[in-house]
């Protein structure tokens, strides 16, 4: 009996940790604070000629190119996407063409006040989406990013900061605005960050192609580094 007790006792010990070496291990719960295409919304602020001129911390380049591919991740992810601009007939000129051209079909809401969230116009649209975080790129940091940023998180929406695809008159002024932001409670993200965090897993292939498409012409060395192991192994991200 005993044996019989012993033999019973270990088969069920190799089936147990066959099972466990053969099932794939339990997956934790992603972070609240991570951002998913349904819970938030992106607002793009003065990506403008006049803005972009007197920017310094970054190039103009820099913020065209992350701008844009920002603003292609969102649309690829269909995230709610708000444009506005601030005295583009006036002062400040058009949105960059680039990135009017990821959203041909919106016109961009043109403001007078420096604090978009001033502007009962976008407000209503943010209150219209329904999302409780929002994502925020402007130019420049210091005035038309820290505005609105500070707003939001008054009235108790999580926020984030893309800093690479806004910039202030220097890299001083940029950075303390940031630290500002932060210090308040929002949380600062870059444009490459913001597109892999919602894409996530390479094995969601609906979007894969378009991710490695928009990372291969905006995302310098790592989009070269795909473009490489594409033409040279036909690698894959994931595989």
């Amino acid at each position: 009996m005993f044996k019989f007790n012993t033999a019973v006792t270990t088969l069920v010990a190799s089936v147990s940790l066959l099972a466990a070496a053969t099932m794939p291990a339990f997956a934790g719960a992603p972070g609240k604070g991570l951002l998913t295409p349904d819970n938030h919304t992106l607002i793009l602020i003065d990506h403008q000629p006049q803005m972009a001129f007197a920017t310094r911390s970054h190039t103009v380049e820099e913020v065209r190119n992350n701008v844009t591919g920002l603003a292609k991740a969102a649309k690829v992810f269909k995230v709610p996407t708000i444009l506005t601009t601030v005295a583009a007939k006036s002062f400040s000129g058009p949105l960059f063409p680039e990135l009017q051209a990821v959203f041909p079909e919106q016109t961009p809401i043109d403001r007078t006040t420096m604090n978009t969230w001033e502007d009962k116009r976008v407000t209503d649209v943010v209150k219209k989406f329904k999302k409780n975080k929002i994502v925020i790129a402007a130019l420049w940091t210091e005035v038309c990013g820290v505005g609105p940023v500070l707003s939001a998180i008054d009235e108790g929406y999580e926020v984030y900061f893309v800093t690479d695809a806004s910039g202030g008159v220097s890299k001083e002024a940029h950075d303390m605005a940031v630290l500002r932001m932060v210090q308040a409670g929002a949380q600062p993200i870059t444009w490459l960050q913001y597109m892999l965090e919602l894409q996530r897993d390479w094995a969601r292939t609906g979007s894969y192609a378009d991710v490695t498409g928009i990372a291969k012409q905006h995302a310098g060395g790592y989009g070269l580094g795909l473009i490489y192991a594409t033409e040279m192994f036909n690698a894959k991200e994931g595989q």
